[in-house]
């Protein structure tokens, strides 16, 4: 893989996604504001680094010399998104990253015009969040064309990083979101229950959450209506609903700021417990008519999913060379592209999913 720089690459994920890129054989450049951790870490794989920050816009520019794509992998992304992106505008340089955060979804979108002037691909959310997600909206709208209605819900297993967890602390700021009636929505913290069964018959709770899919799921598919739910316990759901009691005090800049460096001093989770656990995805999609069609897919763990997935949709835009523009996962790789996913396995669906395999 040539000329790709993997942007935030001695955080957990980066590291991670390096560490894979190497095995494969290829020689991404590694870059982060880190210098010392990313000459380290470089020096360790035997790859070639540079480091740079994000404050300055000339030394971002700098940063992508001779590079055709950059891979994003430096959370929080709503204050990483916005100067890599304009960077890779300026100098047509495709964008990949691996956010779920909505409003870089929708920033990212905003410069869909832009993206196809310099003939470069925009290409947020190329992990875990939302490529399995996106794959389930995208094969359910295939099923179910007429559909009005799409509810998307996962279990995550392993535990999380500390870039998400700090990340996490950042949304509860903004609270909930839905899309209803096609526009995105503000509601409550846990807006909804409701259950899911797992293919082993355990039953799930879960509520509504800002995922992603909120903004990228309708891009996708231009279904109107949409929510994501995240299976947890019911006590844990009793909390979030507790937290908007506390929402306006989340707001406060220096509060935040120590609850995301308490967040984010927790490791994220090791090989071993990455390798022993998975993630569940269900997805259901209705029309008017009431006619309902469901999936519910079994895939490996999200760190190791976003590793696989992020480095397959980097070689998909050089190899493939699509037009310029924004896209999301099912877009760019297709509806069936999570299905082939190893590790990823279809384990209940309405509908013939054969095509997928």
């Amino acid at each position: 893989m040539q000329r790709v720089l993997v942007y935030g690459a001695n955080g957990y994920t980066g590291t991670l996604i390096a560490e894979e890129a190497a095995r494969r054989g290829l020689s991404p450049v590694l870059g982060g504001r880190n210098r010392e951790a990313v000459e380290a870490l470089a020096r360790r794989l035997g790859l070639r680094s540079r480091a740079f920050g994000l404050d300055d816009a000339a030394a971002v520019a700098r940063g992508l010399d001779d590079v055709d794509l950059l891979l994003n992998c430096a959370g929080p992304f709503t204050r990483t998104a916005a100067p890599l992106l304009e960077a890779c505008l300026a100098r047509r340089v495709h964008y990949l990253d691996i956010t779920g955060e909505i409003d870089v979804f929708a920033h990212c979108h905003r410069a869909d015009t832009r993206a196809r002037e310099r003939g470069i691909v925009v290409a947020p959310g190329a992990g875990f969040d939302v490529v399995p997600t996106d794959g389930v909206a995208a094969l359910l709208k295939r099923a179910l064309p007429a559909a009005t209605a799409l509810v998307l819900a996962f279990e995550a297993g392993g535990g999380t990083s500390p870039g998400t967890a700090r990340t996490s602390v950042e949304g509860l700021a903004r609270g909930g979101r839905a899309r209803i009636g096609g526009e995105l929505v503000e509601v409550p913290l846990a807006w909804k229950t409701r259950s899911f069964v797992r293919e082993d018959g355990v039953e799930r709770s879960a509520t509504t959450i800002p995922w992603g899919d909120v903004y990228t799921a309708y891009v996708s598919t231009g279904i109107p209506d949409i929510e994501v739910y995240l299976a947890l316990p019911p006590r844990a759901i009793r909390s979030l609903r507790r937290l908007r009691l506390a929402r306006p005090l989340l707001r406060f800049a220096p509060l935040r700021a120590w609850l995301e460096a308490r967040a984010g001093a927790r490791p994220g989770p090791d090989a071993a417990r990455r390798a022993a656990t998975q993630c569940r995805i269900w997805g259901e999609a209705r029309d008017a008519a009431g006619r309902v069609e469901r999936v519910q897919l079994v895939t490996p763990n999200g760190y190791a999913l976003t590793v696989t997935c992020a480095l397959d949709i980097a070689a998909h835009v050089l190899a493939a060379a699509p037009a310029g523009g924004y896209r999301t996962p099912s877009q760019l790789m297709g509806a069936d592209y999570v299905c082939s996913v190893p590790g990823v396995r279809v384990v209940a669906a309405t509908f013939d999913t054969s095509m997928t395999r």
